[in-house]
């Protein structure tokens, strides 16, 4: 029998998000920021996530790791088509602390601002805002 990764959801593995966030709940956080086996950012425990430097927008590159959603790519192509830059790339957590914005990405929330991560304090920022607003005039389209 072969044994393959798939790049799929599994409800196996929502139990592995719940610990996170009740972890994170602990530490009077409202969500985790997850590391793949590289020590690198992949996730967040319930999203995809993104952030904004110096006006250009970066997401995790997919490795195998999370499952790289198909709203992630809608606001990938949609960013793009808006002339914004976007990088898919290692991103780490120092890269996290010193963006300009954040947000996170999933089929239930769209697009979510982030408010901090740790010490670190955001605004619902001009580019996050603008991913929402695409995404919604797409979604209004079809």
């Amino acid at each position: 029998m072969e044994d393959n990764v798939v790049n799929a959801k599994a409800g196996c593995l929502y139990p592995n998000n719940a610990r996170m966030l009740a972890e994170a709940r602990t530490k009077g956080f409202s969500n985790a920021l997850v590391a793949d086996i590289m020590g690198n950012v992949a996730e967040t425990a319930t999203a995809n996530i993104f952030i904004v430097k110096d006006g250009e927008v970066f997401t995790p590159i997919p490795n195998g790791t999370f499952l790289a959603g198909i709203t992630r790519n809608r606001h990938i192509s949609n960013l793009k088509a808006d002339g914004y830059k976007v990088h898919e790339k290692v991103i780490s957590f120092k890269d996290v602390s010193e963006a300009d914005e954040v947000f996170m990405s999933g089929n239930m929330m769209k697009v979510t601002p982030v408010k901090a991560f740790n010490d670190t304090n955001y605004q619902n920022g001009p580019i996050t805002k603008r991913t929402r607003e695409l995404y919604w005039d797409w979604a209004k389209s079809g």
